[in-house]
């Protein structure tokens, strides 16, 4: 299988959505597997891994429904309170799901940058790892020093940093970023998403040269075993279409094996989230 493991559904209310800003017009409006299906078909995709987008377990459960009406969506990655005492019973319900593959924290936009090292976080995590449940590490650089002594905790828990961890793309900075993802990459457990990068960049520069510096450190890092494309749809969209974030991709696999392209288009992300057919 062709995956994007890597993109969001919403219906669209202010209320909800309150992490889109007024101007981000293109956001404002609902998103459903319909929409997705012809983009996916366009690229030669065979599915994709719906991420949480709200902070709520409801959304999870209503993200687990939509991947049980629409086929394309493979795996959800969805959000319960690791830190609520009854973290468990959050989780129940969900973990015999087919489609359940893992749970996701908006940690960058937390005011303690230090909020994985919480004990009662940590005890979550241990849970989705006896789970065999991923976690998804969305984080940016500054994150990314406290995820090295967050990860040696969990040798056996599958993580995957989210957008290569947001590095200053637009600012054409990549230190510390490049030195400190290295070192995360040292954790054989820890996998990475080719994603989200044409929102870290200038939107009128999205040429394949502003973001080679960057592959070139995460497939260096980590290599197309522990690497796979995500398209952080419809999110992307507030820089480029669909079609033009594949296609960054698709530019700089085009010089890797055939085995390699295969590992990172798709058979990592079966792999790691353990997809069906």
């Amino acid at each position: 299988m062709r995956i994007d493991s890597h993109q969001h559904f919403w219906r669209y209310t202010p209320e909800e959505y309150g992490w889109i800003a007024p101007h981000q017009t293109v956001l404002q409006k609902d998103y459903l597997p319909g929409d997705l299906a012809p983009l996916l078909e366009t690229a030669g995709i065979d599915g994709s891994v719906a991420v949480q987008a709200r902070q709520t377990v409801g959304e999870t459960a209503w993200l687990l429904k939509l991947a049980e009406e629409n086929p394309i969506v493979k795996g959800v990655v969805g959000w319960i309170d690791l830190c609520s005492p009854d973290f468990r019973d959050q989780l129940e319900p969900f973990t015999e799901h087919p489609k359940f593959s893992g749970v996701r924290h908006i940690l960058h936009d937390e005011a303690d940058d230090r909020y994985m090292m919480r004990e009662e976080f940590m005890r979550g995590v241990a849970a989705l790892g006896q789970l065999d449940l991923t976690y998804d590490l969305l984080i940016r650089p500054q994150h990314l020093r406290i995820a090295l002594d967050f990860v040696k905790h969990f040798p056996e828990q599958r993580f995957v940093v989210d957008h290569i961890a947001k590095p200053l793309i637009a600012q054409g900075k990549a230190s510390p970023w490049d030195a400190d993802i290295r070192k995360l990459a040292g954790f054989k457990n820890v996998y990475c998403k080719i994603s989200g990068m044409v929102t870290e960049a200038d939107p009128t520069r999205l040429t394949p040269d502003v973001f080679r510096p960057y592959l070139d450190t995460v497939f260096e890092a980590f290599s197309p075993k522990r690497l796979m494309i995500g398209s952080d749809w419809p999110v992307c969209l507030l820089a480029a279409s669909y079609e033009d974030v594949i296609g960054i991709a698709a530019d700089y696999l085009a010089s890797l094996s055939r085995d390699e392209q295969a590992d990172v288009w798709g058979r990592t992300a079966a792999k790691f989230y353990r997809l069906g057919a």
